[in-house]
């Protein structure tokens, strides 16, 4: 397993130490976490949510014992109210896979706080990326977004035996374009169902939503294709904005 992920987890390893300054706070949005509105995580320590299903039986016993950020929790809700956009805190959910995971990879000694922040349901793109603006002044309070998604995200096709996939590799050719021009990255993410075989790589979209708060972020702004790698045949592409 470790051999299919390697190239990624090169990438993620090295993502802080590319920074200008370590942030003080890490906001993540994951694919496993839908509410009826933007829900945040302000749990002080929040434990592990063990979400995932058919794996290793080491998978359930890792641990990632990194401090919640209750004040930033509570500075993520006000910069939602003052934009219109209702939301709500949550104080006992775990942090799921999409949190865990990469970040104990990013940061396994787990010195920074995080807080998650959830999707909404219906998962309208324009609405993703209205929470991102929203949250823009975070950056400026040494707060990193991450967006926790994949460009591909079919299980049927994961486990497919591994070959190279032309679908997976159109939408992901499309992603990389797209990111790079800010002036019209925004209209094209909110019609991203008109991308080359876009429902074959995102039957559902819980997987692309978190990239729109990330780059709601940085509406308007250049952005970086900062990883390109493939795990399983399908391609992995990461990006970054400021």
């Amino acid at each position: 397993m470790r051999d299919t992920w390697r190239e990624l987890e090169a990438y993620l390893r090295g993502v802080v130490a590319t920074l200008a300054q370590q942030p003080r706070t890490i906001l993540i949005v994951s694919g496993h976490w839908e509410e009826s509105v933007p829900t945040v995580n302000a749990g002080a320590h929040p434990p592990l949510l063990y979400d995932h299903g058919g794996f290793p039986n080491y998978t359930y016993r890792l641990t990632f014992p990194a401090p919640g950020a209750p004040e930033v929790a509570a500075r993520i809700g006000t910069l939602l109210s003052a934009a219109g956009i209702a939301s709500a805190t949550e104080t006992r959910r775990g942090w799921d896979h999409g949190v865990f995971v990469p970040l104990k990879v990013m940061k396994p000694c787990a010195d920074i706080p995080v807080v998650q922040l959830s999707m909404q349901r219906g998962l309208d793109p324009a609405a993703h990326l209205a929470i991102g603006r929203a949250l823009r002044p975070l950056r400026d309070e040494g707060v990193l977004i991450l967006g926790s998604r994949q460009t591909y995200h079919t299980m049927r096709g994961f486990f497919g035996g591994g070959a190279a996939d032309q679908k997976a590799e159109a939408i992901d050719a499309w992603l990389r374009a797209t990111m790079l021009d800010g002036a019209t990255r925004d209209k094209s993410l909110i019609r991203w169902e008109d991308a080359p075989h876009a429902r074959a790589a995102q039957p559902h979209e819980d997987h692309l939503l978190p990239l729109m708060v990330a780059e709601g972020a940085a509406s308007g702004e250049a952005g970086t294709v900062d990883f390109q790698g493939h795990a399983l045949g399908k391609p992995i592409s990461g990006f970054r904005f400021g």
